[in-house]
């Protein structure tokens, strides 16, 4: 197979793939009409989407393997299916479910690449909590830990916690010793209780600007204590929603393109009519009329109600950077972040998740592991 298109560069190239790698990539005359060429996006943080749930009770293997089909049909090549907080038998079946699915369908096993747990470690606080039930948070617990390392052999573990709750550091510390991500999140703590986590090893702080307060003291705060951080990551929900325009571009200034990762944190009425619904997480929930997903009766956010593909757009939009520029934020650095080096980049040995774009709302093409996606898939 072979596809044409102009890179992030504005340099025509034909790519060629055998079997799910990339083969060779070969300069063409960069003809105008051509789409751009870029790597799969890579998004680090899904709760669901078009339907597909990762926390329905019970969660199913052909819910993942719709929710598989349906984002890489939005660009999206690789991906971590986002557990929430829950007893510790709900959050250990669910990843029992992730194991089963990766087995039996090939394009499964490709696109997921990590796990994401966020939480039951977080705040109780309102506010910071956001839509996590309180009635299951609870204090890091290093036996869990291991019980997870020992559901996700062969994927990488991501674990959003708020530093400020009892025995966090040493979890921290164990954590990153076994190879598991660790990222600040929903979180009450003190700026000094941030720097604490770092020093331990946390590296990321999931969708900074969210999770948090309505208010907040003006300095010091946790926001500024993440974003004064130089090891630490952050992602951002680029949606319209979660963090306005001239903020999200003060954080993406402030952290740097290569510290600064976009995410959906889609749920699965992502992309749904407008109306009330009920779902596992957050109970009654409204979807409005502009896509914006949140507690029935609140102006609380429950999740994101776009696709990783289509936040790019709106922060293209929106913001300075160019849409190649935070293309590479949400398919380059996240890969980066999890160790992933044949993702997130088009080159000779790479894996072939490549996207053709144009200038609607949705890819013109998606190609996950050398395989064509379906366009139609929901």
């Amino acid at each position: 197979m072979q596809v044409e298109g102009r890179s992030a560069d504005g340099r025509g190239v034909r790519l060629r793939i055998d079997g799910d790698r990339i083969a060779a990539l070969e300069p063409i005359d960069p003809a105008p009409d051509l789409p751009l060429l870029l790597p799969g996006l890579v998004d680090i943080q899904v709760n669901g989407f078009a339907g597909a749930d990762v926390n329905a009770d019970p969660l199913t293997v052909g819910d993942l393997i719709r929710l598989t089909r349906s984002l890489c049909a939005q660009g999206v090549t690789a991906f971590c299916p986002t557990i929430v907080t829950a007893p510790r038998e709900r959050i250990l079946a669910a990843l029992s479910v992730v194991r089963a699915a990766r087995k039996q369908d090939p394009l499964v096993a490709g696109a997921i690449v990590g796990v994401h747990i966020e939480g039951p470690y977080l705040a109780d606080e309102d506010g910071p909590r956001g839509a996590h039930d309180a009635r299951h948070l609870r204090d890091p617990d290093l036996r869990e830990l291991a019980d997870w390392l020992a559901a996700t052999r062969g994927l990488a573990l991501l674990v959003t916690l708020a530093p400020e709750r009892a025995g966090a550091l040493e979890y921290i510390r164990a954590a990153t010793e076994a190879g598991v991500i660790v990222a600040v999140g929903h979180t009450a703590a003190s700026p000094e209780q941030i720097r604490a986590a770092v020093r331990a090893g946390a590296r990321l702080a999931t969708h900074l600007g969210n999770g948090a307060h309505p208010v907040l003291p003006r300095h010091p705060n946790y926001v500024w204590a993440q974003l004064a951080a130089d090891t630490l990551a952050a992602s951002f929900i680029a949606d319209g929603h979660h963090l306005p325009a001239d903020t999200l571009t003060a954080m993406i200034r402030a952290k740097g393109p290569d510290r600064a990762l976009l995410v959906s944190d889609s749920v699965a009425l992502a992309g749904c009519p407008p109306g009330e619904y009920r779902t596992p997480v957050g109970g009654s929930v409204t979807v409005d009329g502009d896509g914006r997903v949140r507690l029935t009766g609140t102006s609380l956010l429950a999740g994101g109600g776009r696709s990783l593909f289509q936040c790019v757009q709106w922060a293209a939009g929106q913001t300075p950077f160019s849409f190649t520029d935070l293309w590479a934020m949400a398919s380059t650095a996240p890969a980066r972040l999890l160790g992933l080096a044949d993702r997130g980049v088009l080159a000779v040995g790479a894996r072939a998740d490549v996207v053709l774009v144009g200038d609607g709302p949705a890819p013109l093409s998606t190609i996950c592991g050398g395989r064509p996606a379906d366009p139609t898939a929901t």
